[in-house]
């Protein structure tokens, strides 16, 4: 039967999916008329946040949701330009009496919320907004003091003992006013971009259920042992399904805390290293929630002002795979061919620009972001400055990784390299642990490597020291 209430608006950022949803949960408890929207950014051909890998998983998982939606009596309206004019026209079109939608975690998005919420009072709309992209807010896990924490360790120590939200299942139906004009389902076109090629991961809320599932099934009790190791891509693989909100953190936590309960040893052990890696994620987003400026500046004050060299060639080499040192091209490959990379990968590659390459981390932050699928501004800055040594809890100036001994330890027969690296396919997996000796490549057509790894860790150190004593 109709409603006599009035419809409300759900606005769709970064909550793709219709199970455990806590802004359209509630949009549909209104018990009206729901108009979901999703309202397309008008950049265009490129963005310093964003490319084309990540834009086409958007697109497709739009798509999905819009099926999705279509099937349970609602439809997905489509508008582009910027976010509070594109609301405004929407909420007067509609008649809605509310908005509702899931907070941005970031700076950029947190900006817009206060120019939408000013819209809503000037409108005389109700405004809703949800907190849900992670199990707690930044401001639930503070410090004795009532502070944000700088260190890890005891933010997780705290975080584990929160108790943890419940998932809650998604509405039944939906309906859409038929008057409301949408623009067609998006491609990456819009952005002027073309379709990237490629392995690209499935997209969606059924793909990311079915990643799911298949962590808690055959991947996560070994998960402990496992994950470092590339070749065997035993990482969790939903990352990019946090990003999106593909699934929801609950939904993710609660099928842990289900498995744990039928762990033991080692099995335990690994599930609990998962959910520290959860934490971990929520630390970096509590950091960029009260420290913003991270994304212009190191986090450690002393740290600021650091000179760095200009990018270059070795910057080039360094974005196509052509460095000579194999764990690190393997890496950069993936990532142009699939928009993912290894997470132990991801901090070899970038100790190497920052620590041997000497290259400012900011540029390698962006560069990742353009291309990482699962690119997520809070724990990508936060692994960036993590490598570089400046950020919170980071690597300490002096721990410097060594490809040749990272590839020893993580990729010990080679299968990584060799599936990313064709060059050197039929190189013994020795020959990849350490540098020619004899100044030939590795294998012909394979570059020498463009710096000596000793004698740039000597350079690091020294720059580290002479900044850090004229600070004093």
């Amino acid at each position: 039967m109709p409603s006599d209430n009035p419809p409300v608006v759900h606005w769709f950022r970064r909550d793709f999916r219709l199970a455990d949803n806590r802004a359209l949960n509630a949009a549909a408890a209104a018990g009206g008329p729901v108009v979901p929207v999703y309202i397309l950014s008008d950049w265009k051909k490129r963005h310093h946040w964003t490319g084309p890998k990540r834009q086409h998983f958007l697109c497709l998982s739009l798509a999905s949701l819009s099926k999705d939606l279509d099937a349970m009596g609602g439809r997905l309206i489509f508008r582009q330009g910027e976010a509070v004019a594109e609301l405004e026209k929407l909420l007067r079109e509609s008649g809605a009496s509310a908005l509702y939608f899931n907070e941005d975690p970031d700076p950029f998005g947190k900006e817009v919320e206060k120019k939408v919420r000013a819209l809503c009072e000037r409108l005389g709309v109700e405004c809703h907004p949800f907190h849900d992209h992670t199990l707690h807010a930044p401001d639930e896990i503070l410090t004795g003091g009532g502070g944000p924490y700088r260190v890890f360790t005891p933010y997780s120590k705290n975080w584990l003992n929160q108790e943890k939200p419940q998932k809650k299942p998604g509405p039944k139906t939906l309906r859409t006013p038929h008057k409301l004009s949408s623009l067609p389902l998006p491609t990456v076109k819009v952005w002027s971009l073309d379709e990237p090629k490629g392995d690209l991961v499935a997209a969606g809320e059924h793909a990311a259920i079915t990643r799911l599932d298949r962590l808690i099934e055959t991947k996560i009790t070994s998960y402990g042992k496992q994950r470092d190791l590339p070749a065997d891509e035993a990482t969790s693989r939903i990352s990019q399904d946090l990003r999106f909100g593909l699934v929801s953190i609950r939904t993710v936590y609660a099928k842990c805390a289900e498995a744990m309960k039928h762990a033991r040893g080692t099995s335990r052990t690994s599930i609990e290293t998962f959910i520290k890696e959860l934490a971990w994620r929520e630390f970096y987003f509590a950091i960029l929630h009260h420290y913003p400026d991270v994304l212009d500046h190191e986090f450690t004050p002393q740290w600021r002002g650091l000179p760095w060299d200009e990018p270059g060639d070795r910057f080039e080499a360094w974005k196509k795979g052509h460095t000579g040192f194999p764990i690190v091209d393997a890496g950069m490959r993936q990532l142009l061919h699939t928009g993912f990379m290894h997470n132990r990968v991801r901090m070899i590659t970038a100790m190497f620009l920052t620590k041997d390459l000497h290259i400012d981390w900011k540029l390698g932050e962006s560069w990742f972001l353009q291309n990482l699928i699962d690119g997520e501004i809070a724990s990508n800055n936060g692994g960036w400055q993590w490598s570089a040594g400046t950020g919170a809890d980071a690597a300490p100036y002096f721990r410097i990784q060594n490809p040749w001994s990272q590839t020893k330890r993580y990729d010990p027969k080679g299968d990584y390299i060799r599936k990313w690296v064709p060059e050197l396919t039929h190189v013994p997996a020795q020959k990849l642990m350490q540098p020619p000796k004899d100044g030939q490549p590795i294998a012909e057509g394979y570059p020498l490597p463009i710096v000596d790894h000793q004698a740039e860790r000597n350079r690091t150190l020294a720059i580290f020291k002479k900044h850090k004593n004229g600070r004093r």
